[in-house]
């Protein structure tokens, strides 16, 4: 299992301005036109000329979700201030968005720039779904897992049942989380799916919530969706003078073992040493978080994470949700955007979306979903089946 801590980048990198846009079946926008949504605006945002930024950082999938690739150089159309900036883009699953986030971050800890500009972006609709499901497919280890029925929501369905056979039938938790995460979704203007579908509803097999994968229900699964979100960085000495800056008190990568057969896949080993290394990092507890958005790509993800950021012990981390431990007014509040499970689930735009919205939470611009008093959140992203798990500690810096 490999790792890394941007330690110098992370506790003096800021977040100082961000864009965001909708969520969901896009039919206006191709990915080139969703960055252009976001790049301006966030520049913008942050208060600085567009002539400032010094790197591009895109985070794009794609993978077969349409023909047009090499995103990094489609950001010049929309801001032609950058060009001769360097650009580059990264991928890293479902984490590709976190993976352009530590691309800028090395980049300002190797002192070649004082500003960043991180996008991530996805055009998922454009394809019929059985193909998305097979491009999704590539995101598991295909020699292995590439004939799994119902594509990613299979892998994950194989995570549930071995999650099930150790620990107990966990429906009710499973109903439970994805009933809060609509719930909250539904103060997010940015979430694909706004409405509280209901503890019942989700808990109850039914025509208009069947089976995807035993025993993943359609409301257990993310949303195929469309959309972008950007940010820009700087470094803390120059942040302190601008109109906002949430700083990263940690930034962690870790990667483990992409067959699922090659490791403990109920345990998610990988984000719990991303979690515990980040602590360190920050010099913090869990009982020190306000808030955390987590990656529930599926509701049963949500679940281990819960026991992988130490929030309930081993097998017991339906307690977290039921007990009311995760809901918004509750003692660590998981997901106040929605989650992946209401916002949708935009590849490459994902995590950067992630950090957007703690941004917000910690700034105080949450709106409707604001957790009253937040002061440090944590964000966990992960590729595949917990293969790529990276997590960030952020706080106000002003």
């Amino acid at each position: 299992m490999a790792g890394t801590e941007t330690k110098g980048a992370s506790k003096g990198a800021c977040i100082i301005g961000w864009a965001h846009t909708p969520f969901g079946k896009l039919e206006d926008a191709d990915a080139e036109a969703l960055i252009g949504r976001v790049a301006r605006a966030a520049i913008e945002d942050a208060g600085i000329d567009p002539a400032e930024v010094d790197a591009i950082y895109v985070g794009h999938f794609n993978g077969g979700f349409q023909k047009q690739d090499f995103p990094s150089s489609l950001v010049l159309q929309s801001v032609p201030e950058l060009r001769f900036k360097p650009a580059t883009r990264l991928e890293n699953a479902c984490a590709t968005g976190s993976a352009a986030l530590h691309g800028a971050m090395d980049f300002m800890a190797a002192g070649r720039g004082r500003f960043t500009l991180v996008i991530g972006v996805e055009k998922m609709t454009a394809i019929p779904g059985a193909q998305v499901g097979d491009v999704l497919l590539g995101c598991a280890y295909r020699r292995e897992e590439g004939d799994i029925p119902a594509g990613f929501a299979g892998v994950f369905a194989r995570i549930a049942q071995a999650y099930f056979q150790r620990h107990g039938d966990q429906s009710d938790a499973l109903a439970a989380i994805a009933a809060k995460n609509h719930r909250n979704g539904v103060e997010n203007p940015y979430a694909q799916m706004r409405k509280d579908l209901g503890y019942e509803f989700c808990r109850t097999e039914s025509e208009r919530n069947p089976i995807v994968a035993g025993p993943l229900k359609r409301t257990d699964c993310s949303l195929v969706s469309d959309g972008a979100a950007a940010m820009v960085l700087t470094d803390a000495e120059t942040a302190s003078t601008m109109g906002k800056a949430i700083q990263f008190r940690a930034a962690v990568q870790v990667n483990d073992l992409m067959p699922i057969s090659a490791r403990d896949i109920t345990r998610f080993e990988g984000a719990r040493e991303a979690w515990r290394r980040a602590y360190d990092t920050a010099g913090i507890g869990l009982s020190d978080l306000s808030f955390a958005e987590v990656h529930d790509c599926f509701t049963i993800a949500e679940l281990i994470d819960y026991e992988a950021m130490g929030l309930a012990p081993e097998g017991q981390g339906a307690r977290a949700v039921l007990d009311g431990t995760v809901a918004k007014g509750g003692r660590l509040p998981v997901n106040p955007s929605g989650g992946l499970k209401s916002k949708g689930h935009p590849i490459g735009a994902t995590g950067v979306s992630m950090h957007v919205l703690a941004a917000m939470q910690l700034a105080g611009e949450a709106g409707g979903m604001q957790v009253p008093g937040a002061t440090l959140g944590g964000v966990f992203n992960m590729g595949g089946a917990a293969v790529a798990n990276y997590v960030s500690i952020m706080e106000r810096l002003r």
